[in-house]
């Protein structure tokens, strides 16, 4: 795959520096060795980062032209709209087939093509409020971690950047590759993408306390009951309590967050073991297989069977088309979860 990634002057040195950190980390791992990261500017020219990091030796637009996955990890804080080459450009890349990924202030010039009209976009909450009123056609979740439709993604701001990067190396190697890329990097290996970008109220003192010891107990425990209830009873804590602690420290509520866990559990041992459908389900804490396979398929939009070949495949997977950010493109993939875009 070969990925090309826009630099500007003015740019910070992070922004510029999360895809190529967990997309090389990938290649070097040798998780995806034909994966190939490429800097370009508009003229070809040196850029100096907001730090005052001259960084020079970079592509041209032409390698952005010939991108299976374009990437915009930013964009000027002033948000000029994009000149008309930059826009023909996007929309050549995005309809011949390749990904399309705007992060943090990088959905401007994304949303600014047209690619997403009618469709919601995430970016930093700061700047969600410029964006949907400059871009009207479009449906800005000033909510969402990341945001992804299969065909363009976008994100919200500095280290959901990371998370947004992880889930395309999840969607496109699995998520045992993600977890070794996040093991490596030392950054949690999956945050929801509709998780909160912000948390109104600090993270408890006590989050490696009550809360985090029954967050270590459930993950330990998933093929159990674990109902809010059954949560606030282990970290002796009314439910009501228990409930609004949790938010505070996760940004999920206790039932959304295990039921991630236990799809994130799921695709895992769809990865790495031979288990039937029937007994991952029980493993993982589900009902009945067919309860499984509902969660299952609403989130990914895949089957578990289909997404055990993709993932045990590795020809496949590592020739899946350019543009095939998420299992399924049509819909709003939230990292782990998917609904279909509001029409």
């Amino acid at each position: 795959m070969r990925i090309a990634v826009h630099a500007f002057d003015g740019i910070t040195a992070f922004h510029l520096a999360a895809p190529l950190l967990v997309f090389g980390e990938a290649a070097r791992q040798g998780l995806a060795p034909e994966w190939t990261t490429t800097v370009w500017s508009a003229d070809a020219r040196p850029v100096r980062t907001s730090e005052g990091i001259v960084i020079d030796d970079l592509a041209g637009p032409a390698a952005a032209e010939g991108a299976d996955l374009l990437v915009f990890p930013s964009w000027p804080a002033d948000f000029p709209e994009p000149d008309d080459g930059l826009v023909t450009l996007i929309r050549d890349v995005h309809g011949r087939g390749a990904g399309i990924v705007g992060l943090c202030l990088g959905a401007f010039p994304v949303v600014g093509s047209g690619v997403l009209d009618g469709r919601a976009v995430a970016t930093h909450w700061a700047s969600a409020a410029e964006l949907a009123g400059r871009y009207p056609a479009v449906d800005v979740h000033a909510d969402a971690l990341y945001l992804d439709h299969g065909d363009v993604l976008t994100s919200a701001g500095t280290a959901s950047g990371l998370d947004a990067c992880l889930h395309i190396v999840r969607n496109r190697l699995g998520s045992a590759a993600a977890a070794t890329v996040a093991r490596h990097l030392v950054i949690a290996p999956h945050r929801e993408g509709d998780q909160a970008q912000y948390i109104d109220r600090p993270v408890p003192d006590d989050a490696a306390g009550p809360i985090g010891d029954t967050i270590t107990w459930a993950l330990a425990n998933l093929d159990q009951r674990l109902s809010v209830t059954e949560l606030a009873a282990h970290a002796h804590m009314s439910t009501r309590n228990f409930s609004r602690r949790f938010y505070e420290t996760t940004g999920m509520s206790p039932a959304k967050w295990v039921l991630t866990r236990r799809l994130d559990e799921a695709r895992r041992l769809l990865e790495t073991t031979t288990w039937s459908i029937t007994r991952i389900s029980a493993a993982c804490g589900f009902a009945s297989a067919v309860t499984f396979r509902q969660n299952f398929t609403a989130h990914y939009a895949t089957t578990p069977t289909s997404y055990r070949h993709r993932f045990t495949d590795r020809t496949r997977t590592n020739g899946s088309a350019p543009g095939a950010l998420a299992p399924a493109p049509g819909g709003i993939v939230h990292g782990a979860g998917s609904t279909r875009s509001p029409s």
